[in-house]
C-alpha cells in the first residue's frame, strides 16, 4: 500500500475540522469541464467583515496518453501561474513538476521544481525554490498500518535548516492516531479520527507549545454525521469555547450549499461571532 505524501497524513482529522466551514466570508466556486478534457474553475470569496472581494481563474488539461499537465491560473492580485506535471513517464511513481508565478504589479517572481516518488509502502518528494534558493524534502513510510513521516526545509543561502517536522501514527480500517512534532519538536499535535459508523464521523486533537508552556494544551472535538445521501451537519467545539457548526445540502447534481457559523460561546452577547456560506456549481 502507498503511503499518503507526509501533507496528507492527518487529512482525515484536517478535514474533518476544516472543510465546510467557510466562516466570514461568502464563497462560489464553479468547476466546468469541456469536450476535450480542458477544466476550468473560477473561484471567488468576499470577507464579511471588510468586504474585500479575491477570484481566481484557473484551466488546467491533461494530455494522458504523454502524461502530461498543464495547469495556469489568474487572480484578482493580479498574479499569474503556470505548471507542468510529467507523471510517470521515466519510472512508474515518479511525477516531475515545474511550476512558476509572476506578478504583473511588481517584481516579485517564483520558480519551482518538484519531483515526487512513490512507491509501495515509501512516499518520498522534493522541492527547489530556485529564486529564493531554498529546498524542501520529506518522505513518508508505512508498514502494516504504521505511518511514520519526516520534513525537513534548507536554506541555501545561509546553509541553515529552517524547519524540521516529524509524525508518527497508526492507520486502522476506520481510525487514525497520529502525534506530530513541528517546529523542531517545539510543537506538539496529537490527533485522533474515527469513522464510528456509516454516517457519523468523530475526531479529536491537542496541541501543546513547549516554547510558550504558559499557554497549556489547547484542545478541539469534532464530529460529521451524514442525514442522507445529499446532506449531512458537522460541529467542532475547541476548550476556549468556540463553537463551530454548518449544514451542506447536495441541491441538486453538481450543486453543493454549505452553510456555517462560529459562535463564542463565552461572549454569547458581543459581536464576536462569524457566519458564511459557500455554494459550488460543477458541470
Amino acid at each position: 500500500m502507498i503511503p499518503p505524501n507526509y501533507s496528507d497524513i492527518c487529512k482525515p482529522v484536517n478535514d474533518l475540522f476544516s472543510k465546510d466551514y467557510p466562516f466570514g466570508a461568502l464563497k462560489l466556486e464553479v468547476k466546468t469541464t469541456t469536450a476535450n478534457g480542458v477544466s476550468f474553475t473560477v473561484n471567488g470569496a468576499q470577507d464579511l467583515k471588510s468586504g474585500a472581494i479575491i477570484s481566481e481563474l484557473k484551466t488546467k488539461y491533461a494530455d494522458k496518453v504523454n502524461g502530461l499537465t498543464y495547469t495556469e491560473s489568474w487572480n484578482t492580485a493580479n498574479l499569474v501561474t503556470g505548471q507542468v506535471e510529467v507523471s510517470n513517464k521515466f519510472a512508474k511513481g515518479l511525477k516531475l513538476e515545474v511550476s512558476g508565478s509572476s506578478a504583473l504589479s511588481s517584481a516579485k517572481r517564483t520558480l519551482r521544481s518538484k519531483i515526487n516518488y512513490q512507491q509501495e509502502n515509501v512516499f518520498a518528494r522534493v522541492n527547489i525554490d530556485a529564486l529564493s534558493p531554498s529546498a524542501t524534502a520529506d518522505v513518508t513510510v508505512n508498514r502494516d498500518g504504521l505511518l511514520a513521516g519526516a520534513e525537513l526545509a534548507y536554506d541555501l543561502n545561509s546553509g541553515a535548516v529552517t524547519k524540521t517536522n516529524s509524525t508518527v501514527g497508526y492507520a486502522g480500517p476506520d481510525y487514525l492516531i497520529t502525534l506530530q512534532g513541528n517546529n523542531s519538536l517545539n510543537l506538539f499535535q496529537l490527533a485522533f479520527y474515527q469513522r464510528v459508523t456509516k454516517n457519523v464521523e468523530a475526531g479529536a486533537r491537542a496541541v501543546y507549545d513547549y516554547k510558550n508552556p504558559e499557554g497549556g494544551v489547547s484542545a478541539e472535538l469534532g464530529s460529521k454525521y451524514i442525514l442522507d445521501n445529499d446532506a449531512y451537519v458537522k460541529a467542532k467545539v475547541d476548550n476556549a469555547g468556540r463553537l463551530g457548526l454548518s449544514f451542506t445540502q447536495l441541491l441538486r447534481p453538481g450543486v453543493k450549499l454549505s452553510l456555517a457559523g462560529l459562535f463564542d460561546t463565552a461572549r454569547l452577547q458581543e459581536n464576536t461571532h462569524k457566519m458564511g456560506a459557500a455554494l459550488t456549481f460543477e458541470a
